[in-house]
């Protein structure tokens, strides 16, 4: 029998507590610490911005590492409201939105696992070319945007109760980065610039194809990853160590949302709703 496509676009009500809630962190702390990151994400777009010529502030919209560096901003933000509204509540703002809404916050979560590592990779593997930036505020600015990326997101890799990300939404990452491509090739027929110069078919078309191959190619191999990451967290934390996800109380005639968790662990696992107990170990 095929699963719903709630549960195919991570959004069952199984999968939306998980959002909200950690396994290490109680949901006022791990807001705070998802704001935190919002914030210095934030701070340090903003400061780019004030920082960089007009010209150049009106052309970072057209890189990719801006544009997921925006991401982060946001998806920290909106991530922190919805664990503050589920640690003042009980139920989160993203609990009681429309299914359309609530798929493209997990498609949201999907980006943020993965694409900040991707631009990582290039970044240091292909577009960096030394020496180190002259400059400490184009040092501080590019860890942050090339290297802290990273770090942001393997904080939701680790410490939200998260499930492993419906294997669906590796269509959409798929085309959200052919609509980049389209982006750049826009840019350059508008603005006469290539925003990466891999891209430039004047190089050589083979060449530039085989760049965009191997980047679609290091997406799906970093979505692998990410997936088997999280499946270890889960099954680690909640098969073998049995550490529950640290909920708050729910209001008379909902159902906990640490029922929910615990029913929907056994199913991720690949077994049945009550296989698996969160703090208890299997026996």
């Amino acid at each position: 029998m095929a699963p719903p496509p709630t549960t195919l676009l991570g959004i069952s009500p199984t999968h939306l507590p998980r959002y909200t809630t950690s396994w290490l962190l109680p949901p006022l702390p791990l807001a705070c610490l998802r704001l935190l990151l919002s914030l210095y994400a934030f701070i340090t777009t903003f400061t780019i911005l004030a920082t960089d010529t007009p010209l150049s502030a009106r052309r970072s919209f057209s890189y990719f590492t801006v544009l997921t560096y925006w991401g982060l901003a946001f998806y920290f933000l909106a991530s922190g409201l919805h664990t503050l509204s589920y640690a003042r509540r009980g139920a989160s703002w993203l609990q009681r939105w429309p299914r359309p809404l609530q798929a493209l916050h997990a498609l949201f979560y999907s980006t943020v696992v993965t694409f900040p590592f991707l631009v990582t990779i290039v970044f240091w593997a292909v577009l960096y070319r030394g020496p180190w930036f002259p400059k400490t505020v184009d040092a501080w600015s590019n860890i942050s945007q090339h290297a802290l990326n990273s770090l942001f997101a393997l904080t939701e890799i680790v410490l939200p109760a998260t499930l492993p990300p419906p294997p669906l939404h590796l269509l959409f990452l798929a085309a959200l980065l052919a609509l980049y491509l389209a982006l750049a090739y826009i840019t350059y027929a508008v603005q006469g610039f290539f925003v990466y110069g891999f891209l430039n078919p004047a190089r050589g078309a083979g060449r530039t194809a085989g760049y965009i191959i191997g980047i679609l190619v290091a997406e799906c191999v970093i979505f692998g990853l990410v997936w088997g990451s999280i499946w270890v967290r889960v099954w680690l934390t909640e098969r073998i160590l049995g550490m529950e996800a640290k909920t708050v109380a729910c209001r008379p005639g909902r159902k906990s949302p640490t029922t929910e968790i615990e029913e929907d662990a056994g199913r991720s696992l690949g077994g049945e709703a009550g296989d698996v107990e969160m703090g208890e170990l299997e026996k």
